[in-house]
């Protein structure tokens, strides 16, 4: 290859990256790296190829080249720590994070990823002394407390904890510093058992949120609604063959224990956890339309089907790295799909859990969503409707999918943990394991508001905490109405 014509091959090659086509870039890559000596950027392109792919060791393979032309570049360390995330490289993670961190020490955004990594994998004690260390240098930076607050109990004493109370009452915060601010205090409030002072700051701190990312729920209901008619179909068998990995999808509102019943099944040694991936609504909607388009399930053949499975799977593999067996897909939304996913993936497991409305409630409104996600969480009025919608959901597949939907109450899960966890298991299409229930010891990363719950054995003493919260709770108990709780 000539040198005038290089850039417009690796142009090329760009362009078929951007619009979802790898096996067409590759080729034009794989010449440029003899006519460019192997540059840093075809490496880091081909690793992109193999992202797509869901080649997690292809992947590191050409990061791994990729840095050694150019070990300073911010772009390769950063899809470095996210390729090594996925295998579980903890060390390495760690590693690559403080050669990011080196290239710029007084970048907050690195350092304060690098906790929230930690605390992720279990390491709160780490994760801490980063978040302290940064807040003294940045007091300002009011996310900071949230994160901290989120898996560390802050005693009353504690300087941080006079420092937030006086940020709270300055009027000149913004959205988002109410935001933080009002979350951490809450958590504060609870952990030193001020029950009457939490909503205090929950309050203002879900309206300061519901401003940044307001929630439009007619429009969520037509969504629903849509899937649910371009899905209604007579049958829901598959024409697809299995594929060797077999997807358990469990699913459930936030907070209503889904993370708790992925943990259980994936301490199995035939499983493993995929955590919240997303890729099942993702691409039904990228391969089907969006909901108000959507192709109708019955139209579908097995050529598409298949297509949309093997995508989902490799996306999977991608993300896991398992070998085939049993990974668990933790996605909220799933259940938007369940059509999709019953005729697609005929190995498939659906799995629903099920809490009282009141605690998932409470837990929902005290706890802070990434901005934009979960818009309903700010108001518990819209957090009761969505609660209904969900449970209409889940009674409109009930009839359509049989004993292909396992559903599952977290409070019988937490009261009577073995037997219902046998019953887990077995609707997992798994054999019974002891370990299954010494989850806690299990280790690994954890992506989810119940990071530190989730490394406890399970216990009953989760269960209606609302109570303490009741007249707090009166918007959403009068928003519910007189639709029974169970």
């Amino acid at each position: 290859m000539t040198p005038q014509k290089i850039r417009p091959a690796f142009q090329k090659a760009l362009a078929f990256l951007q619009s979802g086509q790898p096996d067409r870039a590759e080729p034009l890559l794989t010449a440029l790296l003899e006519a460019t000596r192997g540059a840093a950027e075809v490496h880091f392109h081909l690793s992109r190829v193999a992202e797509m792919r869901g080649e997690t060791e292809v992947q590191i393979a050409a990061l791994t080249e990729a840095l050694h032309k150019k070990p300073d570049e911010p772009a390769v360390l950063t899809a470095a720590i996210t390729a090594h995330s996925r295998r579980g490289d903890t060390a390495e993670v760690v590693a690559l994070y403080d050669r990011l961190i080196a290239l710029n020490p007084k970048d907050i955004g690195p350092r304060a990823a690098k906790a929230l990594y930690l605390q992720n994998t279990g390491d709160f004690e780490g994760a801490e002394k980063i978040l302290r260390r940064l807040i003294r240098q940045n007091p300002q930076a009011l996310e900071l407390y949230r994160m901290l607050s989120t898996v560390t109990k802050l005693p009353e004493g504690d300087a941080l904890v006079r420092q937030m109370r006086a940020f709270w009452p300055d009027k000149r915060l913004n959205d988002h510093g109410r935001m933080h601010l009002g979350f951490a205090l809450a958590k504060v409030s609870e952990d030193s058992g001020q029950t009457d002072k939490v909503f205090a700051f929950l309050r203002p701190a879900n309206a300061a949120q519901g401003r940044l990312a307001p929630f439009d729920a007619p429009a969520r209901d037509a969504e629903w609604r849509a899937f649910r008619a371009a899905q209604d179909a007579p049958d829901y068998s598959s024409p697809v063959a299995p594929l060797p990995q077999r997807p358990v999808f469990v699913t459930g509102l936030p907070r209503s224990g889904t993370t708790l019943v992925e943990q259980i099944i994936a301490a199995h040694s035939g499983a493993r956890a995929g955590g919240e991936m997303g890729h099942a609504l993702s691409q039904a909607v990228a391969a089907f339309g969006p909901a108000a388009r959507a192709k109708p399930l019955g139209s579908l053949g097995a050529e598409e089907l298949g297509a949309y499975a093997d995508r989902y799977t490799r996306l999977v593999r991608r993300d896991t790295g398992t070998a085939p067996g049993v990974v668990t897909d933790k996605s909220i939304q799933s259940h938007l799909v369940y059509g999709y996913i019953a005729r697609a993936m005929p190995e498939a497991r659906l799995i629903v859990v099920h809490r009282d409305p009141r605690d998932i409630a409470l837990s929902i409104y005290r706890n802070h969503f990434a901005l934009g996600t979960h818009r309903y969480a700010t108001d518990l009025a819209a957090i009761a409707e969505t609660i209904k919608r969900f449970r209409e959901n889940i009674d409109w597949w009930r009839p359509r999918l049989g004993d292909r939907l396992f559903e599952i109450r977290y409070e019988d899960l937490v009261s009577d943990p073995e037997s219902q966890a046998r019953a887990l298991i077995a609707a997992a299409g798994l054999e019974w394991e002891d370990a299954c229930l010494d989850f806690h010891k299990a280790g690994g990363a954890v992506k989810t508001l119940s990071l530190a719950q989730v490394r406890q054995p399970i216990h009953a003493g989760r269960r209606e905490a609302w109570r303490k919260y009741e007249a707090d709770l009166a918007p959403f108990i009068a928003a519910w109405g007189d639709d029974p709780w169970d």
